[in-house]
């Protein structure tokens, strides 16, 4: 079995994101459980953190506090 990437979950987390624009916000942990469900037991908390944080670093996605705290697209996006 292949070494998960953190650039192929970062890259899942995405689509994810980008598929619920408008309808529904992701909070970090439904974002996490996403990818344990769709990836199995290779991916951990950790890697997720690091792919949240890639996927905020690059400027694709941002923090928004509407209520709590949710990762959505970027205005304009």
């Amino acid at each position: 079995m292949t070494e998960l990437s953190v650039d192929a979950v970062a890259e899942a987390m995405y689509a994810l994101i980008r598929e619920n624009h408008g309808k529904r916000n992701l909070k970090p942990t439904d974002l996490t459980k996403a990818m344990r469900e769709r990836f199995g037991e290779g991916c951990d908390k950790a890697l997720c953190k690091a792919a949240i944080r890639l996927l905020v670093d690059d400027g694709r996605c941002i923090y928004s506090y509407l209520g709590g705290s949710y990762l959505v697209l970027p205005p304009g996006a």
